[in-house]
């Protein structure tokens, strides 16, 4: 049994530093997109990479069996699948141009289209914003649909455990630490922060899914410093998944509106008189219901996993 239990510690602490290695493989490559002057995608991988999923990953190790259950099937057509999927996607890059090469279609007609029209077209400073949010509509609410998804596939797999106090007889606090003590100092700036990245992103670095990612670590962090007890309360569940609809259905409802007024899906030129005043208005939506949809989605599968963990 003791051999058992210095196994298993071992094992733990092995898994723990392959999540850090994660963890800090991602503040390098965020610094260098920094370097590449990416500064959107290195704010992305420092909040997403570095960040949530660090803490997603430590919330998985928290509802991991310490031994390995048999499998019911054979896993031998998994593995063809997956060859075979591998295969076809390295087939599949073949006929793509070889990496930096200036004869690349984005070079030659995408990226020239985007920085010659988009001033005039969207009216954004920030670039990067007006592809993800305008030019790209389509794309980004497909990406916020598969979070969304991704969302329910996790509340239907492991769902979220109802709280349920251990010890009964215990009504007074413990006093508080100096980690939640320095938590309650920096969490109304982490918050502040994230809806400044919410609201700035059409002038600087910064968009929906940064603010998202910040918001949830807020929170994320008040749970891990003070309990998830406390979170529930602050933001609870129930409320959360409500928000986290609302925002796909922002976004899909302004691309409606946009078609109510005799324009296309997600043309938000047709949303006031002035087109440019249309396309601030239409990113401006788009990015909320972004933002509302990845800081509920983040927040409810930090939940799940870690309520599954403290009811086991």
């Amino acid at each position: 049994m003791l051999g058992l239990t210095a196994m298993t510690i071992i094992r733990l602490r092995s898994l723990f530093a392959v999540v850090m290695l994660f963890s800090i493989y991602s503040l390098l490559t965020a610094s260098l997109f920094m370097v590449l002057d990416a500064v959107d995608v290195a704010f992305t991988e420092a909040a997403v990479g570095a960040g949530i999923s660090t803490m997603l990953m430590l919330g998985t190790l928290m509802i991991t069996g310490y031994r390995e259950k048999r499998p019911a099937h054979s896993p031998i057509l998994p593995l063809i699948v997956v060859v075979l999927t591998g295969a076809v996607l390295v087939w599949g890059t073949l006929d793509m141009p070889h990496f930096g090469s200036p004869d690349q279609p984005v070079h030659q007609h995408v990226a020239p289209r985007y920085i010659d029209d988009s001033p005039k077209e969207v009216g954004i400073p920030n670039m990067v914003t007006s592809v993800l949010a305008s030019y790209r509509g389509y794309d980004t609410m497909g990406e916020t649909i598969v979070v969304f998804a991704a969302l329910i596939g996790v509340l239907s797999l492991i769902g979220i455990k109802k709280y349920t106090n251990k010890e009964p007889g215990r009504t007074e606090k413990p006093p508080e630490s100096i980690l939640q003590v320095a938590a309650k100092l920096l969490i109304p700036f982490i918050l502040l922060f994230a809806l400044y990245v919410q609201f700035h992103g059409d002038f600087g670095p910064g968009g929906g899914f940064q603010a998202g990612v910040i918001f949830a670590a807020g929170i994320i962090l008040y749970a891990l410093t003070f309990s998830l007890k406390d979170a529930m309360h602050l933001a609870p569940p129930k409320v959360v998944k409500v928000i986290a609809a609302f925002g796909v259905l922002l976004y899909g409802g302004t691309g409606i509106v946009s078609m109510l007024k005799g324009g296309t899906f997600l043309n938000y030129s047709v949303l006031a008189h002035d087109p440019i005043h249309g396309q601030h208005y239409g990113i401006l939506l788009v990015e909320l219901g972004v933002g509302l949809t990845v800081a509920s989605v983040m927040m409810l599968i930090f939940y799940a996993f870690v309520s599954r963990g403290e009811a086991d």
